[in-house]
């Protein structure tokens, strides 16, 4: 195959994802445990005093849930974008099931926290903690079974998780969003009004949107809307061009999948797990066993756990028995009970609200615990039920 034909050959941009997110997620998982050795070791008083040092007008931490986290969420809004234009989420027929899996999944933690909470009404504002699921330790665990898992069961798990990521979005603008500041909100909207002329004008290159992107970036964060959403905001204006037949371009083809293509590796193995550090680090010194059996903690853990299961697993049981829907092709209700299971691992969106939902750093750390205690048993009830409900495939089944 010559050179010329080898650059023109379509990329699978799917295929690309799956990959880069399970291994991003291997990345989390170990960033995850390091950083809560981290907090319980000699190192914890300089650990926690690097978050705190101001570089300009943030804090180290801040700069990297404000500012490097608006790279993820820029991320999060093409795959967005891609999917649902022009991918797996193209057409009603595609995401009937994991789009309604994602609303279950997000109903029933909701309630499952709620339902602990209750009587707390200040508790009540984390409501949204349990309802996020983490795409990458979730394909990151799933990758380990490798084709004893059909694909057909890792793409849903992957589109439920980006329409979770696109609930997850609208959650943080509608209910943790600060008091607004209505100039620089209006600045914002002029800059994003400038983002959509040069969509519209067909502007190719990148370097104008990422420019008006740090301005947008900058407003957004005065306007008192969390500044992360202007990376969903100006994914949003980045033009796509659309492949009927052949979904998946090349990267020289599509804005878009281009600068898809060239953050996927750095977030997930760069971005991500620097979070992951920044934030799981909680320090276990005077913690008792009364901590495990708080409302909050406790709200946290059964809504991403049992929520998720209810929510995922009852939901695509009830598509599946009014005939609306069918499993995911080669995939069994054991499995499918597996996949829900991994939908409870929560992690970067879950730390990302609870940080956002409370501002008490001793409250903050009851939600970690929470995130963590449970996002270890999912993962763990989601890796038995795959592996006694999975049996190895041949490659001629189209694994």
């Amino acid at each position: 195959m010559s050179s010329t034909a080898s650059k023109g050959r379509i990329q699978s941009t799917l295929r690309h994802f799956l990959d880069n997110e399970a291994s991003g997620g291997i990345v989390l998982m170990i960033v995850a445990v390091l950083a809560i050795i981290t907090a319980n070791s000699p190192l914890a008083e300089d650990y926690f005093h690097a978050l705190h040092v101001y570089i300009g007008p943030l804090s180290l931490q801040h700069w990297i849930n404000d500012a490097l986290m608006a790279v993820f969420f820029l991320l999060v809004g093409l795959e967005i974008k891609r999917e649902m234009l022009d991918g797996q989420l193209s057409s009603w027929s595609r995401r009937i099931l994991p789009g309604a899996a994602a609303a279950g999944g997000m109903l029933f933690p909701a309630l499952f926290y709620v339902f602990f909470n209750r009587d707390d009404p200040s508790a009540l504002r984390g409501w949204a903690i349990p309802t996020a699921t983490d795409i990458a330790f979730a394909l990151g665990v799933i990758s380990l079974f490798g084709s004893r898992v059909p694909a057909s069961l890792k793409i849903f798990l992957a589109a439920l998780a980006i329409i979770d990521d696109l609930g997850a979005v609208i959650v943080i603008a509608l209910f943790y969003t600060e008091d607004l500041n209505l100039m620089a909100l209006a600045g914002a909207a002029i800059v994003l009004g400038n983002l959509i002329i040069f969509n519209r004008m067909k502007v190719k290159v990148l370097w104008p949107y990422l420019v008006l992107g740090a301005v947008l970036w900058v407003l957004v964060f005065a306007s008192g809307v969390h500044a992360t959403l202007a990376g969903v905001m100006l994914a949003l204006t980045i033009p796509l061009k659309l492949t009927p037949g052949a979904p998946e371009a090349t990267h020289a083809e599509s804005p878009l999948h281009k600068l898809e293509h060239s953050l996927h590796k750095p977030v997930a193995l760069i971005i991500v797990p620097i979070f992951g550090f920044a934030n799981a680090g909680v320090s276990f010194a005077g913690v008792t066993a009364d901590v495990f059996a708080e409302p909050l903690t406790m709200g946290v853990a059964a809504g991403l756990l049992f929520g998720k299961l209810v929510g995922v697993l009852g939901t695509v049981a009830l598509l599946v028995k009014l005939g609306l829907a069918d499993l995911p092709a080669r995939a069994s209700w054991g499995q499918m009970m597996g996949t829900a299971f991994l939908c409870g691992i929560g992690f970067t969106m879950s730390l990302f609200i609870g940080l956002l939902a409370f501002n008490d750093p001793v409250v903050q750390d009851h939600v970690k615990i929470g995130i963590l205690m449970d996002s270890v048993v999912a993962g763990i009830l989601g890796s038995i039920c795959l592996m006694v409900f999975s049996r190895p495939r041949r490659i001629a089944e189209g694994q």
